[in-house]
């Protein structure tokens, strides 16, 4: 039957060309957008996910990283203070402008990590070392930032918020969800393009013993020092994630996109085998006057669908990982976890197994007696 099958769908290779391009239409867009959806979301939590700090303490009326609110540092002895806590340091994140060799200025996101341990701070670096932030004036741009920066070289002298800042190193890849491209500095010298007060901070990094449980610990901080919430690294970049997807549109978007292309490229496919039967209804009509079953008859359609699902699955996740070698950046990532790719097979695949029982209700109905006509 499977022979039989596989002759019968070959025979007629334009149709076998359009449900094909269905297929691989349908299985490319759901990865690739969805790759995009999902590369999106990892540059919102980028800071927390590359911290190395297990848990994020912040003030108790923030949810999202973007968006800090100043805490006064002295609660650090506190978080010091609770069982289970190995290291505590300050953590600043801001926005200042960059002075641009043309005379204009870029909005840039200060991010000050604690000169000693680093906590928080630069991390796959380009050109230089992340340490080089404990330099006087010392700032790291990232180098695929370097466009909307004017390209600036080691050792280049420019102006954050009117103080000096001076290229020491340069990352590669750390680009956040917002425009405003990340300038990495220690805690003093981000304090000072900030015009923050020293004795203030954004969030407190924390480092635990091994063994300690993050939620005791979160729950122990937030009793002691009730203005302030602690997450877990995990939990608080979800919390970055979900501020911008329930109070944007970016969720429904992407969503919307990917669902509307999904449709159309099924309909596609499903149309296209329910028009291949049609034309061969003569030929199941044959089939049936020489005895053949309605199981055999419906498991050759399956096997049709089957093949279909398969084979446009493989040759779509092809053009998938071409698409993400060749267009994914640290601007636009495509990750594409597996259970994405074989949600797509799985979805493909019902679908196929969905069409093929649309054409056999049809041929269900035939009359033997129609190879007589004609």
């Amino acid at each position: 039957m499977w022979s039989l099958a596989l002759r019968t769908l070959i025979a007629d290779r334009g149709k076998l060309a359009t449900a094909m391009v269905g297929v691989v239409f349908s299985v490319v867009l759901v990865n690739v957008q969805g790759g995009l959806f999902n590369g999106l979301l990892g540059k919102i939590g980028l800071l927390v996910n590359s911290s190395d700090a297990d848990i994020w303490v912040a003030h108790k009326y923030v949810h999202n990283i973007d968006f800090p609110l100043d805490i006064p540092k002295r609660w650090m002895y506190r978080i010091r203070a609770v069982p289970g806590v190995a290291l505590a340091v300050p953590y600043v994140i801001g926005y200042g402008n960059m002075t641009l060799p043309s005379g204009g200025f870029e909005g840039v996101v200060v991010v000050g990590c604690d000169r000693k341990s680093l906590l928080g701070g630069a991390w796959s670096m380009d050109q230089g070392s992340a340490a080089e932030v404990r330099q006087t004036e010392g700032i790291i741009v990232d180098c695929f930032e370097e466009a909307k920066l004017e390209y600036p070289a080691l050792g280049e002298v420019r102006e954050i918020s009117g103080r000096r800042a001076r290229v020491v190193a340069k990352s590669r890849g750390i680009v956040g969800f917002m425009v405003n491209p990340y300038v990495f500095t220690n805690l003093e010298q981000a304090a000072s393009y900030l015009r923050k007060p020293a004795d203030r901070c954004s969030y407190f990094l924390v480092k635990l013993r091994p063994g300690a449980d993050a939620q005791a610990v979160c729950r122990e901080i937030n009793r002691r020092i009730p203005e302030v919430d602690a997450f877990p690294s995990a939990e608080y970049a979800r919390n970055s994630i979900d501020f911008w997807l329930t109070r944007t549109g970016l969720g429904i978007s992407f969503g919307a996109a990917t669902m509307l292309g999904l449709l159309v490229g099924l309909i596609i496919v499903a149309q296209t085998l329910y028009a291949s039967v049609l034309d061969r209804l003569s030929e199941f009509g044959a089939m049936k006057a020489m005895g053949a079953s309605e199981r055999q008859i419906y498991g050759m359609l399956l096997a049709q669908a089957i093949t279909m699902a398969l084979a446009g699955s493989l040759l779509g996740l092809e053009v998938v990982f071409l698409i993400q070698r060749t267009f994914s950046t640290p601007h636009a990532p495509i990750v594409i976890p597996w259970w994405l790719s074989l949600g797509s097979f799985g979805l493909v695949l019902a679908i196929c197994l969905v069409s093929s029982v649309l054409p056999y209700l049809r041929i269900r109905r035939l009359d033997p007696a129609i190879v007589l006509r004609g």
